[in-house]
Order: structure tokens, then sequence, then C-alpha cells
């Protein structure tokens, strides 16, 4: 029986309560098996100097999911040298487990861009793209293009419809910059962690 696999990607800086909703939401809609969530290593499209070290962001991310047994954390875009590609992501795990199917959980908004990406053409006829949005979104632009690349590209695309998660990884960054709270935005064990190591000072109790 064909296994189900959810990738899901990220700088994780940090790690929060969306990612994880959004990722179970994936898991439950789907049928996956597992998700393995994946810290990006050099991300072309971000300024690496606001991006915490691949160890310390890996180090939340098994803090965030160690309590779901269908969540993993894989190193393999953080091994990885050069800039990460979503193609080459794809095509290790291809050529590791070539049997399972793989889900790439993302926003439905980089739709609007996926073609831009490396290799586009190859991720979009190798793998699922779970593409997540709220009800409205998916009514209008969103159904729309999704349907193109599905005509464009023979492309398997998938709407995840979603209730609203207004939390960022940048918005947790600037209420800790400026000393506001950041409980129940995170795990406790991230939020935690973060204030043991003093990260993006200074830190709320």
């Amino acid at each position: 029986m064909e296994k189900k696999v959810g990738i899901m990607g990220g700088t994780f800086n940090p790690i929060h309560n969306g990612h994880l909703i959004l990722a179970e939401s994936a898991r439950e809609a789907f049928g996956l098996d597992e998700i393995i969530f994946m810290p990006s290593g050099n991300s072309y499209m971000k300024d690496a100097s606001s991006i915490l070290d691949k160890d310390t962001r890996a180090h939340m991310t098994e803090l965030a999911i160690k309590d779901n047994p269908y969540f993993h954390l894989s190193r393999m875009e953080l091994e990885r040298e050069g800039p990460t590609y979503t193609c080459d992501t794809l095509a290790q795990l291809k050529a590791q487990d070539g049997k399972s199917r793989y889900f790439f959980i993302m926003g439905a908004d980089n739709l609007f861009i996926l073609e831009k990406w490396k290799n586009a053409a190859y991720i979009l006829q190798n793998c699922v793209i779970a593409a997540a949005a709220r009800g409205e979104e998916a009514d209008g632009d969103i159904r729309r293009e999704a349907g193109r690349l599905r005509d464009c590209y023979q492309a398997d695309i998938r709407l995840l419809l979603q209730r609203r998660i207004d939390i960022s990884s940048l918005e947790i960054r600037e209420r800790i910059l400026k000393g506001q709270s950041v409980r129940y935005l995170l795990p406790q064990s991230v939020f935690a962690y973060i204030k043991e190591r003093g990260l993006y000072r200074p830190v709320t109790v």
C-alpha cells in the first residue's frame, strides 16, 4: 500500500502553533501516514542575517513536534550545501524512497509564484501540492490558478481549506524584541527554550 508523506518546510524561525495546526489539518484531510518537518538551510528567498543558526532552529522544531507520533524532523535541507531548492529536496526524497507519495504543504498564495521556482515543472509533476487556503480565497483567484496549473502541468493540486490563523514567525520575533508576550502563539516547550537561551532578545515572562 502506498505511503503518503507530508512535507512541511520553512525556516521555522521560530516554529509556531500555526505551523503545527496546518500540518495536523493536512494529515487529517489527506490521510497522511506521517509529516516530515524540514527546516530550510540557506534559503535563496530570505535574508540569512535575520535567521538563527540551523541547529537552534532544528532543536526548536524537535521540541515543538515531539508529542505527535506522526510528526518527524528531517535535517536534509540543513545539511545540504548551497541554496535550498524544493526541486532538489523532492529529487533526494524520491531517490531515497521512490515508493512513497509526497505531499508538499504550502500556503495557497505560493501557487501564484510556483512557476518561478527552480525546476517548477518537475515539482508540479512529481508530488502533490497541498495548498492551504481560507474558504473565501478558495472561491476566487486561488481556485482558478490551481485549475490552470493542473491543466498546464497535469499537476495534482489539492486545496486545504483552513480557518484563519494569524500567526507569523516575524510577528513573534518583533513581539519578543519589543518585550511583548508570545505565550500561546507557539508551543510552551519552544517558548521556554527561547526564554532560557535569550533568543530574539529581550524575552518577556
